[in-house]
């Protein structure tokens, strides 16, 4: 079996995605969280149309900022 790492997440966003993945082919957050991030790691890349506008980056500054992470 290959090595892990541990990432941590919020507690509120493993939550959203158990709910998230509920009757669909994941059995758990984790299978999900890999399968997403293969996903995106298979691009090769983060292409300049995959970057933030500059609205993206303040609306997601502003939800970090409620959530009380900034």
């Amino acid at each position: 079996m290959k090595e892990k790492v541990t990432i941590k997440i919020p507690r509120e966003l493993y939550e959203t995605l158990q709910k998230m993945i509920e009757g669909t082919g994941f059995s758990s957050v984790t299978e999900f969280i890999v399968f997403t991030m293969r996903t995106l790691a298979s691009t090769g890349s983060i292409n300049e149309k995959d970057k933030l506008t500059e609205d993206e980056v303040r609306i997601i500054k502003e939800r970090l900022k409620r959530l009380g992470y900034l």
